[in-house]
């Protein structure tokens, strides 16, 4: 996703770049205001363009901001969650079966040590630690599954003991995965923002030169006719 919406400002830089960089008669034939013959900017055009980039850089300050708010808010909660890895000793012998096992490097051996304080620590843990944890003590089996057998043997105290440890990882994953994805929005809310600040600022300096280019053509061609007229007396 990251890519695609770099790649689509990428495109849309330079789209603008040419539309208000070059002359009417040089832009492709199938662009907006292309006319041959037609050497001169549009100012209509530079206006649209400069309004056009106010309100993308107005954009882009508020997914800034929002950006800020959710990767903070995310932060934030995690960090009074006081979850830490296990130290990188636990990852030198890991064992299937065991609190560490061989699927945990390197997924999770990379943050170990580290309290849990970002996205994807958040997914690395829940995804990774937890749900192996689970899965082994469930014989692989999900919450529902194991809810349904302890009820058919409510004498059975090991199984409902397991029912209850498996509902609280699962809780807590679902929590963590949660906060995974709000990261993700943070992060992708961030990279549109600077998508919008660089179309914005590009559209503003598109419509400075249009307005500056268009006005001086105007006058430059107000002046051949005056030019014309005051020379054709001395010409008699």
């Amino acid at each position: 996703m990251r890519i695609v919406i770099t790649l689509l400002g990428v495109v849309l830089l330079i789209v603008a770049g040419l539309y208000f960089l070059l002359p009417a008669d040089q832009l492709p034939g199938f662009f907006p205001g292309h006319e041959a013959g037609v050497t001169h900017a549009h100012i209509k055009h530079g206006i649209v363009a400069g309004v056009v980039g106010v309100a993308l850089l107005v954009a882009g300050g508020l997914l800034v901001w929002g950006s800020a708010y959710v990767h903070n808010t995310v932060q934030g909660q995690l960090a009074a969650q006081q979850i830490s890895f296990p130290p990188a000793a636990a990852f030198a012998h890991p064992k299937a079966g065991t609190e560490i096992t061989p699927s945990m490097i390197p997924s999770v051996s990379q943050y170990a040590g580290q309290q849990l304080l970002t996205g994807q620590q958040a997914e690395a843990y829940a995804d990774h630690f937890i749900a192996v944890h689970i899965a082994n003590m469930g014989g692989g089996k999900t919450y529902s599954q194991l809810s349904a057998e302890s009820q058919a043997q409510p004498n059975n105290t090991q199984l409902a003991n397991t029912v209850n440890t498996v509902f609280k990882g699962e809780t807590l994953r679902s929590m963590l995965l949660n906060a995974y994805g709000w990261w993700k929005v943070s992060q992708i809310t961030y990279i549109i923002s600077l998508v919008a600040f660089g179309l914005g600022t590009l559209a503003a300096i598109g419509s400075a030169f249009v307005f500056a280019t268009g006005r001086r053509t105007e006058t430059a061609a107000e002046s051949l006719p005056r030019t014309g007229r005051e020379s054709h007396p001395q010409a008699a």
